[in-house]
């Protein structure tokens, strides 16, 4: 087919093949791209940790701490609670520090299928409605879902490049995970994504 898409009845057009010579190593992520729900012994070191936090919502521009997922009004209502072995800790992504938020292991409360409490780690999203000002109720649901997501996508192509096993969940026991987490009231749970090497 030539480089010019063909018209079809009814308006659809008949998109030719994706050139993937000008974005080839985001195209290829994108070809690798996709869920585990198996995973290894092998725990993350603290450099692959920081990264993939990094990579999930850190900043990435020192001019106004733009982040490398992109926020609905720039409210960056998105935070990352890191949930491993050892305790329960929020990413402070402008210092680039985990503050630890609750000791113990919290793994099994990220989610109800098996494997969340026994993979090394498990991101919780969270979004502070508090820092979405003059938001209706269901504005701050929805942007909040959806920048959920997009950090959810980096968490997945930093796994692709980097051969680590990776799923997004969205059954999550709420109510018992929220407390544990020490959440008030404004702050609730989006997303969970449990992280680890595969078996």
């Amino acid at each position: 087919m030539s480089a010019r898409a063909e018209t079809h009845e009814f308006g659809s057009i008949a998109l030719p093949a994706a050139n993937w010579e000008p974005a080839r190593p985001v195209l290829e992520l994108l070809r690798m791209r996709h869920s585990s729900r198996e995973f290894g012994p092998r725990e993350i070191d603290q450099r692959a940790l920081a990264t993939l936090l990094w990579a999930a919502f850190g900043v990435n521009r020192d001019d106004r701490g733009g982040r490398t997922a992109p926020s609905a009004h720039d409210w960056r209502e998105i935070e990352i609670y890191a949930v491993l072995a050892r305790g329960a800790y929020r990413y402070d992504a402008p210092a680039s520090v985990l503050h630890l938020v609750a000791t113990g292991d919290l793994r099994a409360m990220t989610g109800v299928q098996n494997f969340v409490g026994s993979a090394p780690l498990d991101l919780v999203y969270v979004a502070d409605f508090a820092k979405m000002i003059d938001a209706t109720p269901e504005q701050r649901t929805f942007y909040a879902a959806a920048d959920a997501a997009v950090v959810a996508q980096n968490v997945y192509l930093f796994c692709a490049c980097t051969g680590m096993a990776t799923v997004v969940r969205g059954l999550v026991d709420r109510r018992r995970l929220a407390p544990a987490l020490g959440l008030d009231p404004k702050q609730r749970i989006v997303l969970a994504q449990t992280v680890g090497y595969p078996p």
